[in-house]
Parts: structure tokens; C-alpha cells; sequence
């Protein structure tokens, strides 16, 4: 939260649209001939045993060539995909494993629909953009790095955030915040005020998630004294959930992995920009990244930073009116949160909505969603 209070409170009170105004960007995005489609992928928190196996299953001659892949290029022992299938919930739910998982997941299940069902990713999607880890997959997606590049970024990225939560003898942790509707901005002020009155408090706020929901990082002692403070003093009594993270991630511990992503992304050939790649929505601004350089810096930033993600889905909804959303990758976490801000539950509207596909048990619906979509739009064309 410090340093970037000011920033945060611009953008949750005053939404993208004031945001955007003054830090508009050159990117423009192409609908041809369909719905104008956002592609988003989930975070950290969503990994479950066993999750690649039903993809394996039902479509092994791609499947088998990635997860030896993603086996080879760690070169970890166990290795990542016996975790996945076949570990404990503790042991994938470790940093170092649960990052690299998701991701991997992420992208395989991507890869399923090109190689299978021939969704060609640059045709279909004009915009990418992930929830916190899910940047990496969107930055895959888009064509800004390659996987095996951005698989190993992210097996370090997660190592060296480990180690930062082991060297606080405090509890470490996060604490989503549900607010009451119009109430979240207020007790977003209750909590920053709390905290620039308390400078040794270890409590920032993470990510703004949604209208009435934002998350604390940091020592879980520390959270709870403050939200002891605002219910107290400032008749402030959010819900309070305990996220599934052994460390407080987008907080100032996590400054060791910014320093090691800087490291990494300004490595010579490690970023594609240029326009074979699509446009990619960035954590720390809500806004799609303009260069190489300004990706580098962002996305290493975005370890220690909060994410924006409110503000991302109300730019591309209000500012690029993004009127389909399909979000791939395990767990229906980053579907609802979408699903409800763009106020599209399904799909619930003429050519667009949120389409979601976690597993192949989804594809059926998800093809003809996908299908029925774009036919909308070419109706629509026709009247």
C-alpha cells in the first residue's frame, strides 16, 4: 500500500473512466466480424489435485506432449505434473508449485482448444489480460512470451516468494474483505487512514477484486488488528476470508521477486512486442501495457503491487466495450468476479456474455456459446 495509496484511491473512487482519461493508451483493438472479446485467466488459489488428469483423459495425444514438456523444462523432482495429479494439497498448494501449476494448466487447456477444436487465439481475442499470476498466461496467450520461457519465470517467481514469507517469524497470509453494496471505497479509507496512523502495521492491501470486495496482505496479527480498529471505531464489518496463500503476496515482502523479475524479462529475446502480439491488460495499471520496457517493469512490479483488477474489467467493459469474456483455466473464481461486473451471468446477452471452460466435461456448451455468439453478431449485421 505505500506508494501507491494515492493511485489506488484514484482508481477505486473514481472507476476507469476518470483513470483512463489521463493515461490513455495507443493500443486500439479490432472486432472484424464479432463480438469485441476479452480472454482471461485465473490466479493463484484455484489449484486442485488431479485437475489436469480429465484433460489428459479425453485428449492425451495433446496433452502427454505438453506435460512432458512442462516436466522437461523444470527438470524438478517430484516433478510438477505428478504433483498436480497425484501430490498432496500441501505440497501443491506450496508457492513454488502452485504458481507454475496454474499457469501450466492455464495454457494447456488453451492449447486443447487450438490443437483440437481450432480456436485460433489471435483471430477470437482482441484483448488478454489475468488476475495477479494469471498475467503470465495472458502475457503467453498474447504472444508476448513464450511458454517454457514463462513457465520457468514463474517456478522462480514462486521459489523466491517462499522464501520471503519463511524469513517473517509472523503469520503471513491474505484476508479477503466482503463489503456491503457502497460500502467497499469507505472502508477502503478506514483501513488507509488505520494505516498511515501505524507505520510498523505489516497490512497492505493487495488487490481490489470487485465492487464490494478487496484483499489484505501481509501479517495476519497485523490485519486483524486493523479490522478490529475500523469495526470499532469506524462502524466498518466486512466478512473476512481467509485466502488459500502461504504468503502475502503484492506486498512490500515480495520485493526480492520484483528484483529477480526485472532480472528475467530484461534478459535479451525474453518479450515479444510488436504487432504479432495482442494487447494484454496490465495488474498494476489497468491498463494494456504500451512497450517491452513498460511491460518489464510492471510486470516485475506487479509482485509487490496491488492488482487492479476492478478497474481492468471496468476499462475494458465501460472505456473498449468488451461485450464477450472467456476465461480459461481451473476453478470458477475469475468467471464470477467478471461474470458479476460486466452484469452477464452466462450467456445472458445478444452476442456476448462470460464463457468459462475449467473442464472438458464444459466443452459441449462452451463451443456452442462460442459459436452462438458470433452468430449473433453476423445477424446482427444482416438486419
Amino acid at each position: 500500500m505505500r506508494g501507491a495509496t494515492g493511485r489506488l484511491e484514484e482508481v477505486a473512487r473514481g472507476g476507469a473512466r476518470a483513470y483512463t482519461q489521463r493515461h490513455a493508451s495507443s493500443r486500439t483493438y479490432s472486432t472484424r466480424s464479432r463480438p469485441k472479446t476479452a480472454l482471461f485467466f485465473p490466479g493463484q488459489g484455484v489449484q486442485r489435485v488431479g485437475m489436469i488428469d480429465p484433460w489428459l483423459q479425453a485428449f492425451p495425444n495433446t496433452v502427454r506432449p505438453l506435460l512432458d514438456e512442462i516436466d522437461h523444462t523444470l527438470n524438478i523432482s517430484p516433478s510438477l505434473t505428478s504433483l498436480i495429479s497425484d501430490g498432496t494439497n500441501a505440497e501443491l498448494t506450496a508457492t513454488q508449485n502452485a504458481q507454475p501449476a496454474i499457469m501450466a494448466t492455464s495454457i494447456l487447456i488453451l492449447r486443447v482448444l487450438e490443437r483440437e477444436f481450432g480456436f485460433n487465439t489471435k483471430e477470437i481475442v482482441d484483448v488478454t489480460l489475468g488476475h495477479s499470476l494469471g498475467e503470465f498466461a495472458a502475457l503467453v496467450a498474447a504472444g508476448n512470451l513464450q511458454f517454457t520461457s514463462a513457465l520457468k519465470m514463474v517456478r522462480r517467481r514462486g521459489e523466491t516468494m517462499a522464501r520471503c514469507s519463511a524469513s517473517s517469524a509472523a503469520e503471513m497470509g491474505m484476508i479477503a474483505l466482503v463489503c456491503e453494496p457502497n460500502q467497499r471505497d469507505a472502508t477502503l479509507d478506514a483501513i488507509t487512514r488505520q494505516l498511515d496512523q501505524n507505520k510498523l502495521l505489516q497490512c497492505n492491501v493487495a488487490n481490489i477484486n470487485s465492487k464490494t470486495q478487496f484483499v489484505l496482505s501481509g501479517d495476519i496479527g497485523h490485519i486483524t488488528q486493523v479490522l478490529e480498529h475500523i469495526r470499532h471505531f469506524d462502524s466498518h464489518d466486512p466478512r473476512a476470508v481467509r485466502l488459500k496463500a502461504d504468503s502475502p503476496f503484492h506486498s512490500p515482502l515480495m520485493l526480492p521477486a520484483v528484483h529477480l523479475m526485472q532480472k528475467l524479462l530484461s534478459a535479451p529475446g525474453a518479450i515479444t512486442f510488436d504487432d504479432t502480439t495482442l494487447p494484454c491488460i496490465s495488474n498494476v495499471t489497468a491498463l494494456p501495457f504500451t512497450s517491452a520496457d513498460e511491460l518489464t517493469d510492471l510486470v516485475a512490479r506487479s509482485a509487490a503491487e496491488p492488482v487492479l483488477w476492478h478497474q481492468s474489467i471496468q476499462y475494458l467493459h465501460q472505456e473498449q466495450k468488451v461485450k464477450r469474456w472467456i476465461g480459461i483455466g481451473p476453478g470458477k473464481v475469475g468467471r464470477n468476479l467478471v461474470g458479476k461486473e460486466v452484469g452477464m451471468k452466462g450467456v445472458d446477452i445478444k452476442g456476448g456474455g462470460v464463457l468459462a471452460l475449467t473442464d472438458p466435461k464444459e466443452l459441449d456448451e462452451f463451443m456452442r456459446a462460442l459459436e452462438d455468439t458470433e452468430k449473433a453478431v453476423e445477424d446482427e449485421g444482416q438486419q
